[in-house]
């Protein structure tokens, strides 16, 4: 039963932050994973997904642009939203 909840809220919050990614700005932007030693260049953060409402590390998206203006999407790990303390 704990599997099927943990399921359902996966499918869920992946679908809810594709959705908000989604926009016509960022569907032809690869998305780059975030490494420790990733070099960021970030001018201007646009949007970051809300993360899933789970007590464990969870995917998020920021969207941002560079110095230089262009748009990058970055997909990095946050702590979800359901956590009680």
């Amino acid at each position: 039963m704990n599997m099927k909840k943990m399921a359902v809220v996966l499918v869920l919050g992946s679908l809810g932050s594709h959705a908000y990614a989604d926009t016509a700005e960022t569907k032809n932007i690869p998305v780059e994973t975030y490494g420790y030693s990733t070099k960021l260049d970030i001018e201007h953060v646009i949007s970051i997904t809300e993360p899933a409402n789970e007590c464990a590390p969870v995917p998020v998206q920021m969207t941002y642009e560079d110095s230089h203006g262009e748009r990058h999407v970055l997909q990095y790990q946050t702590m979800g939203t359901g956590c009680s303390n």
